[in-house]
């Protein structure tokens, strides 16, 4: 039997990569993934998520910023 280069019976697997730990920019709930309910934002530079909750109560706000072109 053959197997493909990089295949899992050759003994050079490498671990699966850790889940990335978010942390809401202004509530700090956390989540070990990204989630698709969640915000994400760059502000001066920054990554910054925000939780779903956080998302919904302020997605006026969120909107204001965005130019007219996408609203």
């Amino acid at each position: 039997m053959t197997s493909l280069p990089g295949g899992s019976d050759n003994g050079d697997s490498a671990p699966a990569p850790e889940p990335q730990l978010l942390v809401c920019a202004r509530c700090g709930a956390q989540a070990k993934a990204p989630q698709p309910t969640w915000t994400y934002s760059v502000e001066n530079g920054t990554h910054r998520y925000f939780c779903d909750t956080c998302s919904r109560e302020n997605l006026r706000a969120i909107e204001g910023r965005l130019d007219s072109a996408w609203w």
